[in-house]
């Protein structure tokens, strides 16, 4: 069972990224709230605005962050009235979704009186100009990962991240359910919104759908309530996965845990474990033994590996 979804092509509004930056920055608006909503942004990369100020105003890109800082006031600063107007008026309204003023630079009447008349979000932060375009790039990635909705339930176990997936029905929530009654934490049942970070997968419960687990004959109980706060967690990353089946196992399949496979999720591939679902076979069980195996397995050789090395020893021992 492969799930590959396509990602949601992902925009953030400057309003948004006003409220996750604003502590780190120490922000300050300009703007009126309405004009920041309005404006979006699709890029964590910045530009200095001076080079469009100075006569190259097509290089601007849009949905990404102007920066005005030390040069540009400086460029600003050696030209007259007319200059100013000149550099202002090359400027293309429809190209710049927000003017950042960085390091402290003063926030002058020109700058403030073009954003006011064209509509431009306009914001302003002591922080120096590298960090603040550091503290934009972080905030911007993690707003802007790619990311999709899947069919599946997101456990923490023994502290690392599980994604288990399989067809409905197969009894991954009751399975969630006897993990939790173990000390695991929940993070998400039936929908998992998972968002790639660099090269990390990042897993988080939809907000409808929060804290709740789906138990077919009991219904829909509330985990916060039932088992308290220690058995939830916000969100993990996504290290492995865990696919329910209800194929039987084959003779031939790999009963020595050699092969590799994987769950190609997003630009990503992760390991995988395909569990057969079947009567009498404790799938809670089975998974903490899942995650112990994939724990072992990334610092040291598997326990398969081992065995084999000790078999190919004692028969060249014999042969020799």
């Amino acid at each position: 069972m492969e799930q590959n979804p396509v990602p949601e092509r992902r925009r953030v509004s400057v309003a948004e990224f006003y409220e996750r930056a604003s502590s780190r920055l120490a922000l300050t608006s300009y703007s009126q709230a309405e004009v920041l909503a309005k404006h979006e942004l699709d890029s964590p990369r910045v530009q200095k605005l001076g080079l469009a100020l100075s006569g190259f105003a097509e290089s601007i890109h849009s949905g990404r962050i102007q920066i005005y800082g030390n040069s540009e006031r400086s460029y600003i600063g050696r030209l007259d009235r007319a200059e100013i107007d000149e550099a202002y008026g090359r400027l293309d309204r429809s190209e710049i979704s927000c003017i950042l003023v960085s390091a402290g630079v003063s926030v002058n009447d020109d700058l403030r009186g073009y954003s006011y008349r064209r509509e431009i979000p306009l914001l302003a932060t002591p922080v120096p100009s590298s960090e603040t375009i550091t503290a934009i790039w972080d905030v911007l990635s993690d707003a802007l990962a790619p990311c999709v909705t899947i069919h599946g339930v997101l456990m923490e176990v023994y502290g690392i991240g599980v994604l288990i997936v399989g067809d409905s029905g197969v009894g991954k929530s009751e399975c969630a359910l006897d993990l939790i009654t173990r000390g695991h934490r929940l993070i998400s049942d039936d929908s998992v919104s998972i968002k790639q970070v660099a090269d990390r997968l990042h897993g988080s419960p939809p907000e409808s759908i929060r804290d709740f687990l789906e138990i077919r004959g009991l219904g829909i109980i509330n985990a916060r309530e039932l088992f308290g706060v220690s058995a939830l967690a916000d969100s993990a990353e996504i290290k492995f996965c865990i696919e329910f089946s209800n194929v039987p196992v084959e003779s031939g399949s790999d009963r020595l845990g050699l092969e590799s496979t994987n769950y190609n999720l997003l630009k990503l591939a992760i390991p995988k474990y395909a569990l057969p679902v079947t009567p009498g076979r404790n799938l809670a069980t089975l998974v903490e033994a899942a995650v112990r195996v994939f724990a072992s397995r990334q610092g040291s050789a598997s326990g398969a590996t081992d065995l084999i090395d000790r078999h190919n020893s004692v028969i060249l021992a014999e042969r020799s």
